[in-house]
């Protein structure tokens, strides 16, 4: 009897449902059915490939982005200028474990980080000391450290249900590792990879260096050589670790943001911008970090305007370019908002991953957030059902200071570590259907930011 009053009461469902819904149901029948977005990433990463700031690839990352949003008749494309660092890892890469042992040298998995210095060329040769912390390296002391080379080996904490907590907790020592070694007088510093998995593969990242603390070398081994380098440590003493790597630097270059806008009916001076990172780290193919997050970006877009939505307010893409080694395209960004006065309603960044949307973090008070969270009636069927408190991305947190809400995509997390930064971020770690359902989901918010007035 109740599923025949349902539907005497409601014959036909989507009838039931308000102008929201509707707008809301196209969104997702466009992204799935005639989706580019899968595509659109397969070009970026297989065609183009990595995408490290200063490099070639990272050129033709722009010039393609800005083909596609023209293609998809932007009212406006253009480039920002921005002047980038040019860092490169160079083709050597050795680690290598001398054991006092019968099991004599042991080569292991490593990656240079993010911004390291090259070793001399003949390598650096030292005793390795394990520590998990920096109040660890404190108790061992200048004497003890001095001209010798530190291993950090503190794991991201699996109990942590979020896996950016996770990252959260252990990524000080990748980046701020080797300054707080070289204080002590280390030669080189080698890191556990930022990763849950246990695997073979190093994952790299930045290093963050201080004018008045001299520059070490700083690689991450992967898990399973951070493992293995960690049971040699527990039965043997005077372990040595040679460390060869010929990263280098450049001079600046000039690189570009990528920019495209659909002009507001109505509020045309109120922005809503929404963008992800062009750049990569030049292992992988930087396919979920953050291709997935670019290509989203353009997409979510490029929805609104096929199924003939007319923003009321301006809403701009932006693919950043250089957040991984030094967030200039942030910056530079913000810097011009500011200096035209622009008025940012909101900022909205994908730099979690291609993975299966989840939710949004806002970066507001509570009785905003509860407006937001009174949407997610709209958005459960969807799968979205999690809007929280928190930032909204490297890139756009520049605009904090701009009154500008800050809003990030927040995909299931339980795989993007197992990715990040590694040679396994390729586009065949991407799932088409999730991938579209994340550019889905920002078209949506996107359309309810538009629509309503937010206290």
């Amino acid at each position: 009897m109740r599923y025949f009053l349902f539907f005497v009461l409601c014959p036909v469902f989507v009838f039931c449902q308000g102008p929201d819904s509707l707008i809301i149901r196209k969104i997702y029948d466009e992204a799935l059915i005639q989706g580019n977005s899968y595509e659109n990433l397969r070009y970026l990463t297989k065609k183009i490939g990595h995408r490290l700031t200063c490099s070639p690839a990272a050129a033709a990352a722009v010039e393609f982005t800005r083909q596609v949003m023209s293609r998809n008749d932007f009212d406006t494309v253009y480039l920002q200028e921005v002047k980038v660092p040019c860092w490169t890892r160079g083709d050597l890469e050795l680690g290598r474990i001398l054991s006092t042992s019968g099991s004599g040298q042991i080569d292991v998995r490593l990656t240079a980080l993010g911004n390291s210095v090259g070793t001399p060329p003949q390598g650096i040769t030292s005793e390795v000391l394990e520590v998990h912390s920096f109040e660890e390296l404190k108790e061992l002391g200048a004497e003890r450290i001095k001209g010798n080379i530190i291993f950090f080996n503190r794991p991201m904490d699996p109990t942590e249900i979020s896996t950016f907590s996770a990252y959260g907790g252990a990524v000080n020592q990748r980046s701020k590792g080797a300054v707080e070694a070289a204080k002590y007088g280390a030669v080189a510093v080698i890191v556990r990879s930022m990763t849950l998995a246990n695997d073979d593969h190093p994952h790299t990242g930045a290093v963050s260096y201080e004018d008045s603390v001299i520059k070490i070398p700083a690689a991450a081994l992967s898990t399973k050589s951070a493992d293995f380098l960690s049971n040699i440590l527990l039965n043997e003493k005077n372990v040595r670790f040679y460390l060869n790597l010929n990263c280098e630097y450049y001079p600046d270059e000039i690189s570009y943001n990528v920019i495209g806008e659909l002009k507001g009916s109505e509020s045309p001076e109120e922005i809503i911008t929404v963008g992800g990172h062009l750049d990569s780290w030049d292992i992988g193919e930087g396919a979920h970090d953050d291709g997935a997050g670019c290509i989203q970006s353009i997409e979510c877009v490029r929805i609104l305007k096929e199924i003939s939505y007319r923003p009321k307010k301006t809403l701009r893409v932006v693919m950043f370019m250089n957040e991984e080694n030094g967030l200039r395209g942030g910056k530079v960004y913000a810097d011009n908002a500011a200096l035209k006065n622009e008025k940012h309603f909101a900022a909205i960044e994908s730099d979690a991953g291609g993975f299966v949307p989840r939710g949004f973090s806002f970066s507001t008070g509570q009785d905003t957030l509860k407006k937001f969270q009174s949407w997610l009636g709209l958005l459960s069927p969807y799968g979205i059902h999690d809007f929280t408190l928190g930032g909204g991305g490297a890139d756009i947190s520049y605009l904090k200071n701009q009154n500008c809400l800050l809003i990030g995509l927040r995909p299931d997390s339980q795989r993007y570590f197992d990715y990040h930064h590694a040679e396994t971020d390729v586009f065949e770690a991407i799932n088409k259907r999730e991938l579209e359902l994340g550019a889905a989901a920002m078209a949506a918010l996107i359309y309810l930011l538009d629509t309503y007035e937010i206290p």
